[in-house]
């Protein structure tokens, strides 16, 4: 959807090809990668392609990039996506290990829980996250959500798959 959410320090948009050198400098991070679903991006036709697979027209998905107000820069990306008939909705989040540490990601993703609420039905949101990345953790609680149950996900290429506990907020 081609919307733009301004938050204190943040404007999520679209995210687009155009971003694929921004995207690239933390989906290239081993340290940001570490518990991704995705591979590393060792090359950035990687990125490129993941970026040409996005459809934002997609009412039932939201991939947005986070900018930052004050300096124009990419520095993250996240999303919403609506799995099932039931109104539940998945989140999803990346941002460059430089901006860690600085509330950045419940921010931003606040902001794209407040605006998807505003314009669809959402009666829960969920996310997971692997259990040795606690930081993932601490954000899916400063939205308002709480653990319900065990999982665990692989990397799409299956090199590594992590336990992981999953966290819900119902609206």
């Amino acid at each position: 959807m081609n919307v733009t959410i301004e938050t204190e320090r943040l404007i999520l948009r679209p995210i687009t090809l155009d971003d694929a050198e921004a995207v690239f400098k933390w989906a290239s991070d081993p340290v940001v990668n570490k518990y991704m679903i995705y591979p590393l991006h060792k090359d950035i036709s990687v990125t490129r392609e993941w970026l040409e697979s996005i459809d934002i027209d997609n009412p039932n998905e939201y991939e947005m990039a986070f900018v930052l107000k004050e300096t124009g820069e990419v520095i993250g990306s996240g999303g919403m996506y609506c799995r099932t008939d039931d109104n539940r909705w998945n989140i999803g989040y990346n941002l460059r290990h430089d901006q860690w540490g600085k509330g950045l990601v419940p921010e931003a993703m606040q902001g794209l829980i407040d605006y998807v609420r505003s314009t669809r039905e959402v009666s829960v949101i969920r996310g997971e996250f692997a259990k040795d990345n606690p930081k993932s953790g601490r954000v899916m609680q400063k939205l308002g959500m709480t653990y319900v149950g065990d999982c665990e996900y692989s990397k799409f290429d299956g090199s590594v798959t992590f336990p992981a506990n999953i966290y819900e907020r119902v609206f």
